[in-house]
């Protein structure tokens, strides 16, 4: 047996788990293999969750970094 971290939260300082500007983010599995789960925390459960393979992390995490990048303010 070994113990795994499956989850994390991202929460502004000071502010509960819950807090509207707060993510969940998971390691799932359905029996096709693990992706990772983010959830915003002011959506309904299954609504807000966006589900990411592995193989299209690279990709999809410099396409983010790209609109990141041209956001003003």
């Amino acid at each position: 047996m070994k113990i795994r971290t499956t989850g994390i939260h991202v929460v502004p300082e000071g502010e509960p788990l819950f807090d509207e500007r707060a993510y969940s983010i998971r390691i799932d599995d359905e029996g096709a293999g693990e992706f990772v789960v983010i959830r915003a925390m002011d959506s309904d459960p299954g609504s807000g969750d966006l589900r990411i393979d592995y193989g299209d992390w690279p990709k999809l995490r410099e396409a983010i970094d790209m609109m990141i990048e041209q956001c003003h303010g």
